[in-house]
This record gives structure tokens, sequence and C-alpha cells, in this order.
């Protein structure tokens, strides 16, 4: 231990760090960036006398399931150490600290993602004073640019992208349906995002079932009441395998196997996976009706069967109109409308930007968006790392199951 101290002691800074001019440390930021790459990039952009740029090469040491010596073997993180200038664990000075605003820059995937909770982690298991003093920020790099003509437009995510769609046809699109009042504007956008969520759920669905199959009997209302009585749940079968034939041949011959679930006085419905085109093994279960995402996707479908009554036509600006099949047509019409005419570039990371965009992004402070990372419950943060970061599964895929539908991209 008191040769790693030393070692900490007496580096100078490293070679990877591309430091600012200003030696006021509450002027000065960090920004730490995935890739060489994208450090490159940032080295080029950035204003040299405030903006320092320390690149990370691979993903970063999980803290979290190593001991104190494991961590200062890590190169990266010893690196990062020294760059801030504070040392760690008993020689740690916090006083010492370099850059009052140290940025999280990494790509806005789930990969990026990942290394930027390896970071936060790192952060909160040896330096929280840095939460408690406000020094840490995430950067917020665009993950896409739309371009229309020669006017260019950056947009930070999915749901900037989906906003930005329906807004543009929205507006100049009016929706038709049988006894209800037209729709369009932010009315018919809000439809379209509803659209969309149950699109997302159905998603999550078939990552664990046949999501066809699921899906359908989310949209029919299925609920425990059902699956406590046989001859209610067998007529709903009937009716749900019916609308999933029509819409899905291949399954049409699919048939569910009754179970009795004697821990919750119901019935299972099981499609083997390989049956008839069931594309993995799906139990329409207590469970899955408490499941969040069921319950949520049974909601929105009731919403939207109340309010889109067919025949549905759609009218955009000076077009015909068009009569639409279902819900998801709406959306995939409409989403295909606002994409005419753009050229819509989706950045697979920071590196693909010059240095002149991600200054124009990301690092100019009269444009950008930093998020300033808070810990306010440090006894309830500690937990929720130990649950995420720790060797221990089952606790992980609790607090996953129980925060799922309060994610937009969840990668399980």
């Amino acid at each position: 231990m008191v040769q790693r101290k030393g070692v900490l002691e007496l580096s100078s800074l490293p070679g990877k760090l591309a430091d600012c001019s200003e030696r006021d440390p509450k002027k000065c930021e960090l920004f730490i960036v995935e890739g060489e790459s994208a450090g490159g990039s940032a080295k080029q952009g950035r204003d040299r006398a405030f903006q320092a740029i320390l690149p990370l090469k691979g993903k970063i040491l999980n803290v979290e399931k190593v001991r104190f010596d494991r961590m200062l073997s890590s190169q990266e993180l010893t690196t990062l150490i020294t760059a801030l200038g504070t040392s760690v664990g008993d020689e740690k000075n916090i006083e010492k600290l370099r850059y009052h605003k140290i940025v999280i820059m990494t790509d806005a995937d789930v990969y990026g993602s990942h290394i930027r909770t390896l970071l936060l982690t790192f952060f909160f298991r040896h330096f929280n004073e840095l939460f408690e003093n406000g020094h840490v920020f995430i950067a917020q790099p665009p993950l896409y640019k739309v371009k229309k003509g020669k006017t260019e437009l950056y947009l930070k995510n999915e749901q900037a992208l989906e906003d930005f769609l329906l807004d543009s046809v929205c507006k100049e699109t009016t929706l038709t349906r049988a006894g209800g009042t037209p729709l369009t504007g932010l009315a018919l956008s809000v439809i379209v995002k509803r659209i969309n969520q149950a699109r997302r759920l159905r998603a999550q669905l078939d990552k664990r079932t046949d999501g066809r199959i699921t899906a359908q009997f989310a949209d029919s209302g299925l609920s425990e009441d059902h699956l406590k009585n046989r001859e209610k749940l067998e007529l709903l079968e009937a009716k749900v395998m019916a609308e999933v034939s029509r819409r899905y041949p291949e399954l049409g011959q699919a048939a569910a196997e009754y179970k009795q679930d004697s821990e919750h006085g119901t019935w299972e419905l099981r499609y083997g996976a390989g049956m008839h085109g069931v594309r993995r093994h799906t139990t329409i279960s207590a469970d899955l009706v408490r499941a969040a995402e069921f319950v949520e996707l049974r909601k929105i479908s009731a919403e939207l069967r109340a309010q889109l009554t067919e025949p549905l036509v759609l009218t955009h600006d000076k077009d015909d109109p068009r009569e639409i099949k279902g819900w998801d047509e709406i959306a995939t019409v409409i989403e295909e409308l606002g994409r005419k005419g753009l050229g819509i570039q989706r950045y697979k990371g920071l590196g693909e930007m010059n240095a002149d965009q991600l200054w124009e992004t990301t690092m100019d402070p009269t444009k950008r968006h930093l998020l300033r990372v808070k810990v306010e419950e440090m006894e309830e943060a500690d937990g929720i790392f130990t649950k995420l970061m720790g060797d221990l599964v089952e606790p992980r895929r609790l607090f996953i199951e129980e925060n799922a539908l309060n994610v937009r991209n969840l990668d399980i």
C-alpha cells in the first residue's frame, strides 16, 4: 500500500491529459471522454484556457467488486486520480482538487451509459465529496443530426427526434374517426405518442415471451379475474388467438396448454417454443398480468380502443385521404411523412463528430446542456449502487423489474 500511495504522490500529470492554462480550480473544467478518437476531437475543439481533456481507453474497472489495492492497479483509474490532484484513500485531500467542474462525456448509447455508470460508481465510493460540492456533471451530446436543405438541427435522443417529427407533421395532418371529432395538431401528437409507447412496451414483452401473443392478451384486457375462471379464460383466449391468427397467419394453429397455478389460485396458458411458429416459450400467468409492462400496455390499449374507432382516415396537407388499418399504421405513416425530405444522421459515437461539431453541441458553455449529478440521500444511494453494481444478481433483477417503466431505453 505504501508503494501504491508513493506512485500517486510522485506522478506528474498523466501524458494523456491535455491540461488547460487556467490555474484557478473554480474556473477549470475537466472533460472525461470515452475513447481516443473522441478525445482527439475534444482536444482540438476545446477552449484551451479553461477546458482540460482526459480520454479514457476501454471499459473502466467496476470498483464495487474489487479491493482498494486492485483498484490502484488500474491504469485508467490511477490516471484519473492523478489528474484530479487529490490522491485517494487515507491520503486524499479534496482541497487540492484541480477542477471544480468534472464533466463525464460518453457516447449516447448503452455502452456509453455503462462507462458513465462505472465512473459514477468510482466517484461515489472514493470521492463522494465531489457530489456534495456539486462538481460532477454529465454532458448531453446529441444522438441525431437532422438536415433539411441548408438547415441543420441537433437532437439529443430518440424522444427529441420523435417530438420533432410529430410536431412537423401533426399540425398539417388530420385523423378522422367514427363517432368522434377529428384529431389534429397537439391532440393527434398525443395519440401517436401513446401508440409509440405501446410499441415500446410490446418490444419489452417480446424479450421474454412471444410478444405477438402476450401483447394481444394485453390489448384484449386480460386480468387476474380471467385467470381465476377457466370458462372466461377460454372465451378470451379464443378471441385473442383469432386476432393473432388474422395478424400473424403463421401462428394460426398455436394452441395453449392449460395448467393450474396453485400459488395464485389461477390458471396458466403455456405456448411451447417452436410449436406452430411460436418464437419462444410463453406463459400467460398471474406473474405476467402483474408485470409493469403488461399493466401499462393494457391501460394504453384501453385508452386507444376508446378513442380510435374505425374507420380511420388520415389526411396530410393537400394529399388524398387514406384509410388506416390499425393503430400502428397511424404512427408508421406519420413517421414516414415526418422523415420525408430530411437527412437524418444517427451518431454511433462522439468520435463521428469533428472538433467544431463537438464544441458547438456539447462543450460550448453558451450552448451546451449539462446535467449536474446530485446525491441527496447518501444512505439510499449507497444501497442502490450496491444493488446495481455488486455481485448479487437477484436484487439487481428485482430493482430493474420494479423500475422498468421509469426509463426509456432499458437494455437487459
